[in-house]
């Protein structure tokens, strides 16, 4: 399977360190937004080809298939060129950050038959999968998660710490991963979701701190707290509030409540949910199927952040 990978930069990375342990997987084509990136990229990797323009790769027949990195505001339009282009999808998290561009996204994959799979990466953690596996087995069912999502990101700055081009959001960005794992993981829609955010950043415009509250029909709540401005230890902690247990997960590794380590090692073939997400979006095209996160599955996350967005609007 020949893939292109769109967007450079420290997520680009990621994908490319997964998909080199992937068999059958060529990466044939890095685009960036400045060509001596793609070129150093693609020298590290091995890759032949280097361009700016995704419209390059899109003409290409040998290429069939397109993971895109890029700046959250272009997902949508380039995930769309994509798909009318013949190739399959894989759009980094967020879809969108307007539920209109999302709809969009979700109308022209029916329309198309490509495969189009989104980037909510919780899902393939092994943490997550191991908490998912027993809920779907009825050993544990969820009570209560918790969530912390905590940066320091006063200046526009990637995971890397290097200047961004493009503006990240708490809402539409990191909010996205909790809401759409809290309904995965309770096996039930969000039917209830409040927010409030704190003072926008003057340059920036976008809110600094945030805090969500979601709830299922059957009463699974979900508390989230997110912030640019936390100095401290970064990224984000779950605890997952059971009947049966509590237990801890941040990225790959789950502890239970008591701090015991939970073994997560034979959960997957890899420990790395980057590399476990790329496996299941070339499998997912090799077979024909719907992937786990496809655009259809998580269009109920933007609608829910949507009205989020609706309801911090109004207070403002």
């Amino acid at each position: 399977m020949r893939i292109a990978l769109a967007g450079a930069g420290a997520f680009g990375v990621k994908h490319l360190d997964g998909l080199a342990r992937i068999d059958g997987v060529e990466v044939v084509s890095i685009v960036s937004r400045r060509i001596e990136q793609a070129e150093e990229v693609a020298a590290k990797y091995g890759v032949a080809h280097a361009t700016t323009e995704l419209s390059d790769v899109l003409a290409r027949d040998d290429v069939d298939a397109v993971i895109l990195c890029t700046p959250t505001q272009m997902h949508a339009a380039q995930a769309v060129a994509s798909m009318r282009s013949g190739k399959h999808v894989q759009v980094e998290i967020p879809l969108a950050d307007r539920l209109p561009d999302a709809l969009e996204v979700a109308r022209v994959a029916q329309e198309t038959g490509r495969t189009c799979m989104v980037g909510h990466t919780r899902r393939f953690n092994p943490s997550h999968q191991w908490v998912h596996r027993r809920v779907v087995a009825g050993e544990l069912r969820l009570l209560q998660m918790d969530v912390q999502t905590y940066f320091f990101r006063r200046t526009n700055t990637n995971a890397l710490g290097q200047p961004r081009s493009w503006t990240d959001h708490l809402l539409w960005h990191h909010a996205a991963h909790t809401v759409d794992l809290f309904a995965y993981q309770a096996g039930e829609p969000v039917v209830v979701a409040h927010a409030i955010e704190g003072p926008r950043h003057p340059e920036l415009g976008i809110a600094m701190d945030m805090s969500v509250q979601l709830a299922t029909a059957s009463g699974q709540i979900c508390t989230l707290s997110l912030s640019f401005n936390n100095d401290g230890p970064l990224g984000t902690f779950f605890r997952y509030i059971c009947d049966n247990g509590t237990y801890v997960a941040r990225y790959d590794d789950l502890t239970t409540g008591r701090d015991e380590v939970v073994d997560v090692s034979g959960v997957d073939v890899s420990m790395d949910g980057i590399e476990l997400q790329d496996r299941e979006f070339t499998s997912a095209i090799r077979e024909g199927r719907a992937p786990n996160s496809s655009v259809a599955d998580v269009l109920d996350c933007y609608r829910v952040l949507d009205a989020l967005e609706r309801q911090l609007g109004e207070r403002s």
